[in-house]
């Protein structure tokens, strides 16, 4: 007796097929499976939708689906990144980089203070009167760099 694989495949195969690759995808610590799991998912409706497939027809469409669903994630994943080169979490100081402010109380001996937003910030520049606009060019640890702006 021979056993036959293009008779023996059909749509639900590849849906059981599906769930046990999303079963791995949940117990293993990858994010691999998942994509695999979509390919067989699909090709099980391909299969649904055009009874009479021969199975090595169906296990090509299996394979370009996987392969064409891991690039997709892949190009996805480069083209949008898990966090921004430039993230400002954890270095609040930077966000202020390029902001204007007035001055409050003057800036001697090249250290003031300046109020930004709910805190108080210390800063370091040349000597300023009260009144006059600042921008804040750099971050130094917890000091606020400025120049002044000039009209």
């Amino acid at each position: 007796m021979e056993l036959n694989l293009s008779d023996s495949l059909v749509f639900w195969h590849w849906f059981i097929a599906a769930g046990v690759l999303l079963i791995i995808e949940m117990l293993m610590p990858v994010f691999f499976f998942l994509w695999l799991a979509i390919a067989a998912a699909v090709t099980g409706l391909i299969v649904l939708l055009v009874p009479g497939m021969n199975s090595e027809l169906q296990l090509i469409i299996f394979g370009v689906l996987s392969v064409a669903s891991i690039l997709a994630w892949w190009k996805f994943r480069i083209l949008r990144p898990k966090y921004p080169e430039r993230s400002l979490l954890n270095r609040r100081g930077h966000q202020y980089i390029g902001r204007t402010f007035t001055l409050e109380a003057p800036i001697e001996n090249g250290i003031g203070k300046i109020r930004v937003d709910d805190s108080t910030w210390k800063i370091n520049g040349t000597d300023l009167p009260t009144g006059q606009q600042i921008k804040v060019v750099d971050v130094d640890g917890v000091v606020l760099l400025i120049e002044p702006i000039v009209k």
